[in-house]
């Protein structure tokens, strides 16, 4: 590529490099070694989800609640930020370049290795950028830190953390992709998923911790629940006191829950595994004909990621304006509660639940 037509991006290529990154292997991985690999990193992440973060108030707000299934970290722990800045760094490169606003060809091994670079430095500034905001009305600090070292130090130290916190998901997202299996955003996702399905099962633990377990306080896993109303319950309380209500659709997790996701996962398996057969035939060779395969799901996850990243981000950005300014047009909350219950973000959050379903004029 000519001098004059590269792009600017290769001026920050440099500051790209500097910052420290997983080597490449430089042969091939075999599977077992994949599979170490991406075993030791689960482990760890899980490990980094119990870590709290030091000095942190009691009473914090995490705004990613309601993407935390898809965000990854866990709330208040060092990976608090999750792999949110990771994909709201690549969201941006990616619309940058596909709207030539960053010009670069990624068929050209050249630019292909800017974009990479520039990338990782995006999703570092997005870290940036995603903790700061933290402490101005979600993780508040302690007390205790704020009159330790006063209450721009007590900041500071919180958002060292959560920095720390989103460079170790970058890390280990590249080591799971370069030495592992898959990518790491992926198995994070996929971790946190398959722990909010593993508890909502199984908890023992009622909604309600300060009441001991009863038939009006059950416990909140679908297993437990059930087995416990069953066992507890006379045919009178199941049939005409709302037993059979309780289990089926009861809070947190209820029998019909379960079973929509069981369908789903169904569902969604066969379409992803369907494929749809498009005819060829050869335009010089009469009667050679063939058929070529497209997925039905062509998109995969991608979408659900990007879109719930975006979603998460203009939550925290409407918090902030909702909280400091009293601003409701753009996205309004109930004290307490981190999802919007009027504007803008109202309207494209979805639903949770037929009591969501109709205006909140209505």
């Amino acid at each position: 590529m000519p001098e004059e037509s590269k792009s600017f991006l290769y001026h920050l290529e440099p500051i790209a490099r500097k910052i420290p990154s997983v080597a490449k292997p430089k042969g091939h991985v075999h599977f077992r070694r994949k599979l170490l690999w991406t075993l030791l990193i689960l482990i760890l992440y899980f490990f980094l989800r119990q870590v709290p973060i030091y000095g942190l108030s009691p009473r914090y707000v995490d705004i990613f609640a309601s993407y935390r299934a898809i965000m990854g970290g866990a709330s208040g722990s060092i990976i608090h930020l999750g792999i949110g800045p990771l994909v709201t760094g690549s969201i941006i490169m990616q619309l940058f370049v596909g709207a030539r606003i960053f010009k670069l060809d990624l068929t050209n091994p050249d630019d292909r290795r800017v974009y990479q670079s520039v990338q990782r430095l995006m999703m570092v500034l997005m870290i940036v950028v995603e903790a700061i905001p933290q402490v101005f009305g979600y993780l508040n600090p302690s007390s205790e830190l704020i009159g330790a070292f006063g209450l721009g130090v007590a900041r500071a130290i919180i958002v060292a953390q959560l920095i720390l916190g989103g460079l170790i998901i970058l890390w280990f997202d590249e080591i799971v992709s370069k030495w592992g299996i898959g990518s790491g955003i992926s198995l994070f996702i996929l971790a946190g998923v398959a722990q909010a399905i593993f508890v909502g099962l199984f908890n023992w633990i009622p909604a309600d911790t300060t009441s001991p377990i009863s038939l009006s306080n059950p416990p909140s896993g679908v297993i437990p629940k059930t087995i416990y109303i069953l066992s507890q319950s006379t045919a009178y309380q199941l049939v005409n006191g709302g037993g059979f209500e309780r289990i089926l659709f009861g809070y947190p997790n209820s029998l019909i829950a379960l079973i929509g996701t069981i369908v789903i996962f169904v569902i969604v398996v066969y379409a992803e595994g369907t494929r749809v057969m498009i005819p060829l035939s050869h335009a010089r060779v009469r009667g050679a004909r063939g058929a070529y395969p497209i997925r039905l799901l062509y998109p995969s996850n991608i979408p659900v990621i990007l879109i719930s990243a975006l979603l998460a981000d203009l939550n925290a950005l409407a918090y902030i304006l909702w909280s400091r300014f009293g601003t409701w047009w753009f996205g309004g909350f109930h004290a307490g509660s981190t999802r919007p219950t009027m504007g803008f973000l109202w309207y494209i959050n979805g639903p949770r639940g037929i009591q969501e379903w109709l205006l909140p004029l209505l």
